[in-house]
């Protein structure tokens, strides 16, 4: 027999953080709730399975239902299907095999390219469209989106998984996707089916103390959290059959020197050569 929903809900939060309960009672029945604590990163896919027909439209729709500043909506994305072109965007991305295996890789863009045409066709100046600001906000809005997409697709029982390392060699992957001066990309998602056989956990994140303040930016325990948060971690990966790392060892090593960014220790160069301003 199903749980009820606020059941359900009280397993996910427990889930979400290492076995730690809830402090208050769950909400009511709640699907957008139970999908968001549901999310987990999937990084195997059935490649053999293709989307639902429309489920690109769909999942648009959902993206640019997400708040934009302004309303300047400074983002775009591109859809990459052919198997060849993901292949080509895996070399660039670390060689993450699930690049290829997903049907659906949607790339997100910060574009202010829109703007400044509008503004050629105008003869306005468009100065704003040089400053840090303004390319802060197009990163967000694309961020935004995207993040409506996972839970659209989440919600319609597909899996997910962000594509940071898109950043690795920016300029190839510019290339590849015919992105002019102003569009930069921010993220890749990938999207498809989850492979049965290879499920994907969800994974403990930081306890609400060690990112939550009231009113005012409060200092926290934060060796004292993240000692309880490397305990939870070891656990997990233990679990889940992984080296049992501790969290904090993985993320000071992932940012201990340049080498480490895979080559997003260049991004500025990167940017200015794609006119992103940064004034």
């Amino acid at each position: 027999m199903t749980q009820p929903t606020s059941d359900t809900l009280a397993s996910l939060f427990r889930s979400r953080y290492g076995g730690e309960p809830p402090r208050s009672a769950p909400p009511p029945a709640n699907p957008v709730l139970e999908t968001l604590l549901a999310h987990r990163s999937v990084r195997a896919f059935d490649a053999e399975r293709a989307l639902p027909p429309g489920t690109l439209e769909w999942l648009i729709a959902a993206a640019q239902s997400a708040p934009s500043s302004s309303n300047l909506q400074t983002w775009s994305v591109v859809a990459v299907e052919d198997p060849e072109r993901k292949a080509r965007i895996a070399e660039y991305a670390g060689r993450q095999a699930q690049v290829r295996e997903a049907p659906l890789l949607l790339v997100w863009l910060a574009d202010v390219a829109r703007l400044r045409t509008l503004a050629d066709d105008a003869a306005v100046p468009i100065e704003g469209a040089d400053f840090l600001d303004t390319s802060l906000m197009a990163v967000i809005d694309a961020a935004l989106a995207a993040q409506n997409a996972v839970t659209a697709a989440e919600s319609l029982g597909l899996g997910t998984v962000y594509l940071g390392a898109i950043r690795n060699r920016p300029e190839e992957v510019a290339a590849e996707l015919g992105l002019p001066p102003g569009v930069f990309a921010v993220v890749g998602l990938c999207i498809g089916w989850p492979d049965p056989a290879r499920p994907a956990a969800v994974k403990p994140r930081l306890p609400q103390r060690a990112v939550l303040s009231h009113e005012r930016h409060a200092a926290s325990d934060t060796v004292g959290h993240v000692k309880h948060y490397d305990a939870t971690m070891q656990s997990f990966y233990a679990s889940q059959g992984m080296p049992a790392v501790r969290w904090s060892d993985h993320s000071l090593a992932r940012l201990r020197d340049p080498a480490q960014l895979r080559g997003r220790h260049r991004l500025v160069e990167a940017l200015a050569a794609q006119r992103i301003g940064l004034r």
